[in-house]
């Protein structure tokens, strides 16, 4: 299949990239960046120009729209560029989605549940009203929106997928990654962290996350949306321990804190449909897949 990834130079997208080429597909990537790869093509997403430009390089039958501004302090600092490239960016790619007529599979973010307290289904969003906690998490909600929005009124096919915490080799530092990017970040270079011990999450290592990701090609159902996580339910304090395990640290350097404000406590969450529709199917557990995260950041920066 001929498939356009936006975002494609990014910690998931690279993956997704090398797994769908694995499969024979015909993948090019979209990104911010100047690149080398033959089948690159670069161009802001938030641009409604330069998509038309990427969109229109060929015929795409499905694009894999991963191109985001990530992170709720990243959105909060930098709410300008987040909510042009999140969802203005969105908006631009469903309107060539309703001219050229491909399918698209949006990648919205498990902070769309909010602080829900109870296990998060993907059918939460339709019973219940939620309240987002920050403008990423209401960037990801407002975009999900505009695909539903142009399925009723313009019969677009969209699969829309919700990501939890992801990690995995392949993500550089920066303070505003996610928690395990981080730690094992501050960790190898002595830096102080903050451990926030009232938070629990359900981690998904990169590999397990692509493979299902990719099987949506083959598995498309137009409409449909799912919750994509590993089975590592845990508290961030674990997260903490077995990051310093691997990198032969102690925690002289942590702090301890019982929450942080404007953040979910507790991330559980119910991945059946994935599981089911799919073939979602998480090997890599959590002290595996930390363990080589550590490894590949310490060869990364030379640590």
């Amino acid at each position: 299949m001929l498939i356009l990834v936006t975002g494609g130079l990014g910690a998931v997208g690279a993956y997704l990239v090398r797994e769908l080429r694995g499969r024979g597909h015909d993948v090019w990537i979209n990104d911010l960046r100047h690149h080398h790869d033959p089948k690159y093509l670069r161009g802001d997403v938030g641009d409604y120009r330069q998509l038309e430009r990427v969109v229109t390089h060929k015929p795409f039958e499905m694009v894999y729209h991963l191109a985001a501004e990530f992170g709720r302090w990243n959105g909060e600092d930098f709410y300008e560029t987040m909510w042009n490239s999140n969802v203005v960016g969105t908006k631009n790619l469903i309107r060539l989605q309703e001219k050229h007529r491909f399918r698209q599979v949006f990648f919205s973010s498990s902070e769309v549940y909010g602080d829900w307290d109870g296990v998060m289904a993907e059918d939460v969003m339709d019973k219940h009203e939620v309240k987002q906690m920050n403008d990423y998490a209401l960037s990801k909600w407002v975009s999900e929106q505009q695909i539903l929005n142009s399925a009723a009124m313009n019969n677009t096919d969209s699969v829309r997928v919700r990501l939890f915490n992801t990690y995995g080799p392949g993500e550089p530092y920066s303070t505003y990654r996610s928690v395990i990017c981080r730690f094992v970040y501050c960790a190898l270079h002595d830096m102080p962290y903050t451990v926030y011990e009232n938070h629990t999450r359900t981690s998904t290592y990169i590999t397990d996350m692509v493979f299902t990701l990719a099987n949506i090609v083959e598995r498309f159902k137009a409409g449909e949306v799912y919750n994509i996580a590993g089975t590592s339910y845990h508290d961030i304090k674990t997260v903490s321990e077995l990051i310093l395990k691997a990198a032969g640290k102690t925690d002289k350097l942590v702090k301890y804190s019982q929450g942080e404000p404007f953040t979910t406590r507790h991330k559980k969450v119910d991945a059946s449909k994935a599981v089911r529709d799919l073939a979602h199917a998480p090997k890599v557990g959590l002290e595996e897949g930390i363990a080589e995260t550590v490894k590949w950041m310490r060869s990364f920066y030379g640590v």
